[in-house]
């Protein structure tokens, strides 16, 4: 990647806070994927019911991870590459290892779903295993994305640049899919970064669209935080 220590300086010297395209959605990504990983870990492969909703919740975790991998080779790669070409390249493969990851894990999630039952335990560990390095991959690639992949961005791009490009992005992801999205990102964000999205989002969205987002996200936070949102927006808690 064409990239310098002085640009990766600017992420940590930044005076005040620059557009971060991956923070709220990498959060997102970190508390899919642990939680899945949790679950394949304490799943009972002998309980059919069970086994079947948790290898339901892999394949949900890898077609979510497959989509996001899509956004961003649509709108943030071809970004770095208009300013900074080569900047993506290490990343960029990066994403074709992980999409044949996804295929494979995908197969084995099924053959798992498909087991004979003295082969259910043995298939259990083996997924949980492949599971977690892939999601071990994730996370230090994701740390490249927040630290080298911005520094090309902060460098090359103002703030009302990178706004552009981010809207574009979320106005091509599906409803369903952005209701899914929210469930995993906001109740992860920090009280500020919580606010900061849903007062944009009422900002912006249909008053549905932003009602529906509250539904998704009340049950999974606590009084707490849920009081303490309702208060940031002047809404009754």
């Amino acid at each position: 990647m064409n990239i310098d220590q002085r640009e990766l300086r600017l992420v940590a010297e930044a005076a005040a806070p620059r557009v971060d395209m991956y923070a709220g959605i990498h959060k997102a990504l970190r508390a899919l994927m642990a939680d899945t990983l949790l679950a394949v870990g304490r799943m009972d492969s002998e309980d059919a019911l069970e086994r079947a909703q948790v290898t339901q919740r892999v394949l949900e975790l890898l077609d979510f991870c497959r989509a996001h991998l899509q956004h961003e080779n649509d709108f943030i790669h071809p970004a770095l590459e208009a300013r900074a070409p080569g900047a993506s390249g290490r990343i960029a493969h990066e994403h074709e290892e992980h999409l044949h990851a996804i295929v494979a894990l995908a197969e084995q999630t099924t053959a798992l779903l498909q087991c004979e039952p003295a082969g259910r335990p043995a298939a259990a560990l083996a997924l949980y295993r492949a599971l977690s390095l892939f999601i071990a991959h994730n996370f230090e690639h994701m740390h490249v994305e927040e630290t080298a992949h911005n520094a090309v961005l902060w460098a090359r791009y103002t703030d009302a640049e990178l706004i552009e490009i981010h809207d574009a992005l979320v106005a091509s992801i599906p409803p369903d899919e952005m209701m899914y999205v929210l469930r995993w990102m906001v109740p992860f964000m920090n009280p500020i970064e919580r606010a900061a999205m849903l007062g944009d989002m009422r900002a912006h969205a249909p008053a549905p669209a932003f009602a529906a987002a509250l539904d998704v996200v009340r049950p999974h936070l606590s009084e707490r935080e849920w009081a303490k949102l309702c208060q940031s927006l002047g809404l009754a808690a």
